[in-house]
């Protein structure tokens, strides 16, 4: 895996994931990835989160979210600023050989309409997910990288706690407001 401050979650460049040839969706990830499009098409049902383990972690640039209550508050704001949003492009990606085997990475493009009635959506973002589970199959981490790109962490230095503070900050406001079960 490279060390180099420019690799996303994948351990590679942008331009590398980027770049990573789709494959087909295994058996076990089936139920995963439905998941993953009912949550981006803000369209959750109360059984899309049971495939978080309880303390599981999601993260994308604007919050850390930890606890699959907390995820869930997280996707279920989401619905309320977007009520709808089309994933125009999902890919299952290969695994570099560097990446763990209980990883699955996908490359997507999320359309998001703030009017569930436009035509055009107010914005399109690309994102890398790298999703980590357990032996039963059960999410740990799910994080989202926009542009294949990672976002600073306390990894990397002052400036990147300072942004791990405010994304864990705005998942905690997040769960105030919309709440957890």
């Amino acid at each position: 895996m490279s060390t180099h401050q420019n690799t996303n979650a994948a351990g590679i460049e942008p331009s590398q994931s980027k770049n990573l040839e789709e494959r087909s969706a295994q058996p076990f990830e089936r139920n995963i990835i439905q998941a993953i499009k009912e949550m981006y098409t803000s369209s959750p049902q109360e059984s899309t989160f049971s495939v978080y383990a309880p303390d599981a972690i999601f993260q994308d640039p604007i919050g850390i979210a930890e606890g699959a209550s907390s995820i869930k508050a997280q996707f279920i704001g989401l619905t309320k600023l977007f009520p709808r949003a089309d994933i125009t492009k999902f890919r299952v990606l290969s695994n570099p050989v560097s990446l763990a085997k209980n990883t699955l990475l996908i490359d997507q493009d999320v359309a998001y309409f703030r009017d569930s009635q436009s035509s055009s959506p107010t914005k399109t973002v690309n994102s890398l997910l790298t999703i980590h589970f357990d032996d039963s199959y059960k999410i740990l981490q799910h994080i989202e990288e926009w542009d294949h790109s990672k976002s600073t962490t306390r990894e990397d230095g002052f400036f990147g706690m300072l942004n791990e503070y405010r994304k864990r900050f705005t998942a905690n406001v997040t769960d105030q407001i919309i709440g957890k079960d």
